[in-house]
């Protein structure tokens, strides 16, 4: 596997050695061996799927510490732009993000540690996303940015009026109003 180090330490992009023959294609999606030796040493506990169309825009999501999650994100069927945002007070990229398109024919991973809000819109007619948390899900845990925030300025590649939200993603505070529950001087990991 290639890890691709990106503009912000600890977020990664993966890209699997794929073997490919007349039957198609095989790859390892995941080895806990590589990952620790190659990003960071990480016990994933739960596995998501998600189905969306066109124009979806999921995020930008988070879980409060002390259920903060990392993710390992990928696209099984067509294609989304992938985005996290470092959200650490404290740290030397606070407010900065960075993106990844992720395909069914690049088969790339993104990793997005603790302490980032983590979103995804849908470039494609359809996607199947998957993604491996390394803590559980905590409803009461769950935070938010706007995702039109104008001070990030993410263009999440599709026109605002396609864009589909759910009710709850509609409501979210802008990164100036907000009071990020991590800091960067904490480990998150421990």
């Amino acid at each position: 596997m290639n890890v691709i180090e990106t503009s912000i330490e600890g977020v990664f992009i993966i890209e699997p050695r794929i073997f490919t023959d007349a039957r198609g294609y095989f790859f390892e999606s995941f080895s806990e061996r590589l990952f620790s030796e190659k990003v960071r040493e990480i016990k994933f506990v739960q596995d998501n799927e998600s189905k969306s169309g066109y124009g979806v825009l999921r995020g930008l999501h988070f879980q409060k510490p002390p259920y903060a999650q990392s993710k390992l994100v990928r696209c099984v069927r067509g294609a989304v732009l992938d985005v996290a945002v470092d959200i650490r007070k404290g740290s030397p990229t606070y407010g900065q993000w960075v993106s990844c398109e992720l395909t069914e024919e690049n088969h790339r991973q993104f990793f997005i540690p603790r302490g980032f809000a983590h979103g995804f819109s849908v470039l494609s007619e359809e996607v199947v996303f998957q993604y491996k948390c390394d803590n559980y899900y905590a409803p009461k845990s769950e935070g938010a940015l706007a995702w039109n925030d104008p001070d990030l300025c993410i263009d999440w590649r599709i026109p605002s009026d396609k864009i589909v939200l759910s009710e709850k993603d509609t409501h979210h505070p802008f990164l100036k109003d907000f009071d990020s529950p991590f800091d960067y001087s904490v480990n998150l990991y421990e």
